[in-house]
């Protein structure tokens, strides 16, 4: 998976209106970051420490929570092999 599509299923996320804006808050950050012109291991790391801050939040939806795991699970593959 590419860090451009890993950007997408995060705006995809979003733009999701059932997610909590906290979480939404966060996600933009971690897009943000996945955006930036930084190196691509530590762009890579900054998504997954924002998006680590939100995944043990009770009032995220079963959907999304699924999509972020996902998410964090393709990002730390990338990291790895960075």
């Amino acid at each position: 998976m590419e860090l451009k599509e890993i950007s997408e299923m995060v705006d995809n996320l979003v733009t999701d209106t059932t997610i909590p804006k906290n979480i939404r808050r966060a996600l933009s950050e971690a897009k943000a970051r996945l955006d930036s012109n930084d190196e691509r291991g530590v762009k890579i790391s900054a998504a997954i420490y924002v998006i680590e801050t939100i995944t043990e939040d009770i009032n995220m939806p079963g959907h999304a929570r699924t999509q972020i795991w996902a998410i964090m699970s393709a990002l730390e593959s990338m990291n790895e092999r960075s």
